[in-house]
C-alpha cells in the first residue's frame, strides 16, 4: 500500500512505526552502531558497482571530513569533492591536507542573496517563507497550509499539521497573505530563500556527480533535526530513489558518537599521511602558477580550528570548544539559536571590513535604493548583532594585572 492509498490513521501509524525504529538504531551502542553503518557502507558502494555507477564523497565541515577518514579507514577508497571556498579558511586547509577536488560555484554568496533571497532560521522554514513572498496559482494550497495547517489530498487532509509555520514566524513572515487568509501579520523587509544552498553547492555537485556517473556518500545525521531527520527516518542509510541515490552512512549517529569517531579518525589520519599525501599530489592545488610542486604539509588535526578541540563537557559528553557547527560563510540558519559571540560576531573578529560589507552593503533595497544587509535581517528576527561583542570572561581583568597597587 503506497502513501495515496492509505488512509490518514495508517499514514500517521507508519510514520510512528519507521519513527521507532529509527530511535532503536540511534540507541545502539557506540561499537554496534559503527560496525553496522559500515556494512551498510560497504553494501551501497557494492551496489553501486553491480550498476556500473560510482562513488564519491560529498564533503563539507566535520562530519562529512570524519565521513572520508573513515571511508578510508574501511577500505572504500573513492574521491571526495566539496566547494571549498565558501567553507571557513581552517575548513578549507583540512580540506587540502585530505585531497579533495574543489569544485566551483555557480554563483556567488552575494549574487544569490540578491536574486533570491537570505537563508535564515531554517532550511524547511526559509523555503516556506519563500512560497509566501513569491504567492502562484499553483501553491494556493501550500500556502493556505503553512498560514493554517490544513492540508489538501499529499498531506491528507490533516488539520493542524507541521505544514503550518510556528506563530512567532508567522507574525514576523506571513503578510503577504492578509488578504487572502483574513489575517493581520507583517511583511518582512527583505527577500528570503533556501535556494542558496542549490547554487552555491547542490548543484555544482549534482553536476560533478552525473558527469563522473557518480552517487554520494552524505555526512547526514537524523540527530540534526529539520528535513534531514525527516529524509533520513523516512528512507534509511541507503536511499535508492528514482531520482536520487544516496548513501548516509552516519544517519543513526548522535552528537557524542560523531565527535567520538572524529578523534579517532584524527589518529587513523596521522598514521597513514602517506595516503593522504598522494591524494593531495592528485590536485591542481599541489602545484603553483609555475607548475613546481608545492610541499604537502600535514594538518595538525583533521578538526578544522573554528571547532577548537573536542572535549567531554559538564555531563560528560563530548562537544567542540568553540562551533559546535558550520556551514557556508554568511549563511544564517540556526543563528537565532546560537548565544554570543555567534557566527557574525566570530566573523567580524575575523575581518571587519568584510563585516561591515555584509551587515550594511551586500543589498540595495529595490523601492528606496538604500544598502542593507544582514543587519537588517537580523534586527527584525531579535539577533543583537551591531554592538561589539566583549567575551567578558576573556577580558576579565584582575588586582595582578596592576602590580602598582598590591600591597
Amino acid at each position: 500500500m503506497n502513501d495515496k492509498e492509505m488512509s490518514t490513521e495508517e499514514w500517521k501509524q507508519e510514520k510512528k512505526e519507521q519513527k521507532a525504529r529509527f530511535t532503536a538504531l540511534q540507541n545502539l551502542p557506540y561499537e554496534a552502531k559503527v560496525k553496522r553503518q559500515a556494512r551498510k557502507a560497504w553494501e551501497f558502494y557494492e551496489e553501486m558497482q553491480a550498476r556500473d555507477c560510482n562513488c564519491h564523497v560529498s564533503v563539507g565541515g566535520l562530519d562529512s571530513i570524519t565521513l572520508l577518514v573513515w571511508l578510508h579507514s574501511i577500505g572504500i577508497h573513492v574521491p571526495a569533492i566539496s566547494v571549498s571556498n565558501v567553507e571557513d579558511k581552517s575548513i578549507q586547509q583540512v580540506h587540502k591536507a585530505l585531497g579533495i577536488e574543489l569544485v566551483k560555484s555557480y554563483k556567488t554568496k552575494s549574487e544569490v542573496i540578491n536574486e533570491v533571497g537570505f537563508p535564515v532560521i531554517s532550511k524547511k522554514i526559509a523555503g516556506r517563507i519563500e512560497l509566501l513572498q513569491n504567492p502562484t496559482k499553483d501553491n494556493v494550497t501550500v500556502r493556505h497550509a503553512i498560514i493554517t495547517g490544513e492540508c489538501g489530498v499529499q498531506g491528507h487532509f490533516a488539520k493542524n499539521s507541521r505544514m503550518k509555520l510556528p506563530q512567532k514566524w508567522l507574525e514576523l513572515f506571513g503578510g503577504p497573505e492578509n488578504e487572502n487568509e483574513g489575517v493581520n501579520y507583517k511583511t518582512a523587509p527583505f527577500k528570503v530563500s533556501n535556494r542558496c544552498c542549490y547554487y552555491i553547492k547542490e548543484k555544482p555537485c549534482d553536476d560533478w556527480a552525473k558527469e563522473h556517473n557518480s552517487k554520494p556518500y552524505l555526512g547526514m545525521m537524523a540527530s540534526e533535526g529539520g528535513q534531514r531527520e525527516e529524509s533520513l527516518v523516512e528512507h534509511g542509510c541507503n536511499y535508492y530513489g528514482k531520482t536520487v541515490i544516496r548513501s548516509a552512512p552516519f544517519a543513526p549517529f548522535m552528537r557524542n558518537d560523531i565527535l567520538r569517531l572524529a578523534i579517532e579518525m584524527d589518529k587513523w589520519y596521522h598514521e597513514h599521511l602517506v595516503l593522504f599525501e598522494e591524494l593531495y599530489y592528485r590536485q591542481p592545488y599541489s602545484r603553483d602558477k609555475d607548475g613546481n610542486s608545492i610541499p604537502y604539509v600535514p594538518v595538525e588535526s583533521i578538526v578544522p580550528l573554528i571547532y577548537g578541540g573536542i572535549q567531554k563537557d559538564y555531563n560528560g559528553d563530548l562537544r567542540t570548544t568553540k562551533a559546535q557547527r558550520t556551514g557556508c560563510s554568511m549563511c544564517g540558519f540556526g543563528v537565532h539559536m546560537e548565544k554570543r559571540p555567534h557566527r557574525f560576531d566570530r566573523f567580524r573578529e575575523e575581518n571587519e571590513k568584510a563585516w561591515h560589507f555584509w551587515m550594511y552593503e551586500v543589498c540595495e533595497d529595490e523601492k528606496t535604493g538604500e544598502k542593507y544587509g544582514w543587519g537588517r535581517v537580523l534586527d527584525y528576527i531579535g539577533v543583537k548583532w551591531e554592538d561589539k561583542y566583549i567575551d567578558w570572561e576573556k577580558e576579565q581583568m584582575s588586582l595582578f594585572d596592576f602590580p602598582e597597587v598590591l600591597p
